[in-house]
């Protein structure tokens, strides 16, 4: 927008010329495909350490949208890193971070104690209060 404000201004004037072009890059096509990305690039992938023994390091995930049973139609995934052995909890329709982790402590803590890592995909029940 502003070199193209620029250009316009060398040789033209008329009231509310910032907002007219401003309304014109909008909705120009070239203009958006021309655009230059304005993010900040984000940090490279780091590998995850290799665990030492089983249950040192888990990863944990949640698979929804599946057909009601009991009251649950989502389960809580828990993948220990070093042996792929999973674990699959049945869990409410409604799993906040109050509900999934006594699911947590009464079906993989209990038997396999807590575990050193939690790999997630950042949801929010994993990062809040869990």
């Amino acid at each position: 927008m502003h070199r193209t404000l620029a250009l316009a201004e060398e040789n033209y004037y008329w009231p509310r010329m910032r907002d007219d072009v401003e309304a014109y890059v909008k909705t120009c096509l070239v203009c958006q495909q021309d655009k230059t990305e304005q993010r900040v690039l984000t940090g490279l992938l780091e590998p995850l350490s290799i665990p030492e023994r089983p249950w040192e390091s888990i990863s944990m995930d949640f698979i929804m949208g599946l057909p009601k049973s009991e009251g649950c139609n989502i389960i809580m995934v828990v993948v220990d890193r070093i042996s792929k052995y999973g674990i699959f909890i049945p869990s409410p329709a409604k799993c906040p971070a109050e509900v999934a982790a006594p699911l947590f402590l009464k079906h993989v803590v209990k038997y396999w104690g807590l575990p050193k890592t939690i790999v997630s995909d950042r949801d929010g029940r994993f990062i809040g209060r869990f």
